[in-house]
């Protein structure tokens, strides 16, 4: 079956090829009744502009990329990513952009696939998730011009970087502050070192602790990777200090823990108590119930995507921060601490 043109929608619907041209393209100032002809018969006989005509036309291919530096296979296996991506689809389906997803497995997979994103032209933008202190492929695209936006905060470069984050400091202070006011003392926390966001959680419990005159016991302070297996690890790690109550850095490495106070025959919240960090489906999967801070992973997903557009639509936009709020979100996994001697 021969492959529709412009041409042919325009003798179909009576109007020119430019007219046709400017409502495929998304052009405000046509006859609403012509738009609708035109629009009525492209549904109709589903043709599909050419996307690349289309880019020399209009200057923009309507294309935005997500690039997750993270492996694959961690991606994959950690639900936070999922929940982010139906957010960056979401918004991309109501702004009509095509939406593209770029995973690497090595290192020299990532630098290749960058390099050819960065030097193709065929997209408009680009949304970075700050999986890592240092952002290599923010620098790169600063160098290539290419607009992006990151999704939670730079290590450096902060006033002039656009990007979208909760507010992950006083996440962990709240939950460190919780666990204070049920009477716990000997708290501990699993935390990592693999980005800001972790720094940032680290500093909100450290600073929890001080504010309500607690000693910040670096015996009490493990690290993991945000994967279930290193939590699990961490907690091993922890348990000879007899921690009372733990704040894990996410709720994906708050499972760990828990398996690993199974296996030492720990009951949680009556021998040790846990908190976590995201509020992700496995949250409430757990046994017990997790109590978590709730951060919107999806609104930061649709929020990425709306400022990538206002930047790809006015190149002279200032950089912008926007940090949501985040809150407590209280299950089962810690309760009123038992009175110890």
């Amino acid at each position: 079956m021969k492959k529709l043109t412009l041409d042919d929608i325009a003798e179909m619907t009576g109007v020119s090829r430019a007219t046709v041209s400017r409502v495929v393209n998304g052009y405000q100032h046509i006859r609403p009744e012509v738009r609708e002809r035109v629009k009525k018969v492209i549904s109709e006989t589903g043709y599909q502009p050419n996307l690349v005509a289309r880019s020399l036309a209009s200057d923009r291919s309507n294309i935005i990329g997500l690039i997750i530096p993270s492996s694959a296979q961690a991606v994959l296996l950690d639900p936070y990513f999922p929940t982010l991506l139906k957010g960056v689809s979401q918004a991309a389906n109501q702004a009509n952009l095509t939406f593209s997803l770029f995973l690497f497995h090595t290192k020299e997979e990532e630098r290749r696939t960058i390099n050819s994103v960065l030097n193709s032209g065929l997209l408009d933008g680009l949304i970075l998730t700050a999986d890592r202190k240092e952002n290599v492929i923010a620098k790169q695209c600063r160098e290539k011009e290419m607009p992006f936006v990151l999704i939670g905060r730079p290590e450096h470069n902060m006033q002039s970087t656009t990007y979208v984050d909760s507010d992950n400091e006083m996440g962990s202070f709240i939950a460190t502050q919780h666990l204070i006011t049920l009477g716990y003392q000997r708290i501990a926390t699993i935390a990592s070192a693999e980005n800001t966001a972790s720094d940032d959680r680290l500093i909100g419990y450290s600073r929890a602790l001080q504010t309500h005159g607690i000693e910040v016991d670096e015996n009490l302070i493990v690290y993991g990777d945000f994967s279930i297996d290193s939590a699990y690890r961490a907690m091993r790690q922890l348990l000879p200090q007899k921690p009372d109550a733990v704040f894990v850095s996410s709720d994906t490495m708050a499972l760990g823990a828990l398996r690993a106070l199974s296996e030492a025959r720990l009951r949680v919240p009556e021998d040790i108590a846990i908190v976590g960090f995201d509020d992700l489906p496995p949250a409430l999967q757990a046994e017990p119930r997790l109590t978590t801070i709730r951060q919107p992973i999806e609104e930061l997903g649709r929020k990425s995507v709306e400022m990538l557009m206002d930047i790809v639509n006015d190149r002279t936009i200032e950089a912008r921060q926007v940090v949501f709020p985040v809150e407590l979100v209280i299950r089962d996994s810690c309760g009123a601490a038992l009175h110890r001697e």
